[in-house]
């Protein structure tokens, strides 16, 4: 089952990197905040992915104690990573409403955000289905970022869309204040049972 998980986070990994440039270039061509931020999300995962990457990988090799301050370890970066998203989401959706940032319509854009939905949603389940079976609260937490994804790509697909199909273009800023709520609940929680 570690195996598995590892084979998980190293595809997380190599994803969210992918997605992340792709993001990031075509909202920059687009002057999509939107899309950027979705791009620096991915880099953010990436993160979380990294930890989880390092937390794994010290399973055999460590005492049953020095394998749960890792576990706590971890759960608290991952939370500390739903935070910095939470924090660059709250800001970037605040600015686009206040100073009317109107991005391009972009079809690049709609299908970025339908893959990372279709990647992501049995990612989520795989990562979850193992954080359970192995009681890992780090690769649940993991897991949440990972639907937190998902969230935040349905919430990217709606604002790109409405804004490509009827130029609504607060709908984007507005749909991504939702995500933030949900990062912060779930940072709290990671926070509660991690520690440094």
């Amino acid at each position: 089952m570690i195996k598995k998980a590892l084979i998980l986070e190293y595809f997380t990994v190599g994803y969210n990197i992918i997605e992340g440039v792709v993001s990031v270039l075509v909202g920059l061509a687009a002057g999509s905040v939107a899309l950027v931020g979705f791009g620096l999300d991915s880099f953010v995962e990436s993160l979380s992915g990294v930890i989880m990457i390092w937390r794994l990988e010290k399973c055999d090799s460590v005492c049953k104690e020095e394998e749960e301050k890792s576990e706590k370890r971890a759960v608290k970066l991952i939370g500390l990573t739903l935070f910095i998203l939470a924090g660059y989401v709250l800001y970037e959706s605040l600015k686009k409403l206040l100073i009317k940032e109107i991005p391009e319509p972009t079809i690049f854009g709609i299908i970025i955000a339908f893959v990372s939905i279709i990647i992501m949603i049995p990612l989520f389940f795989l990562k979850n289905k193992i954080g359970k079976a192995q009681r890992m609260e780090s690769l649940i937490s993991d897991a949440k970022q990972t639907i937190a994804c998902v969230f935040l790509s349905c919430a990217v697909l709606l604002g790109i869309g409405l804004n490509y199909l009827f130029g609504f273009w607060w709908a984007d800023p507005l749909a991504a204040l939702i995500i933030v709520a949900f990062l912060v609940e779930e940072g709290l929680a990671a926070l509660q049972k991690g520690e440094l």
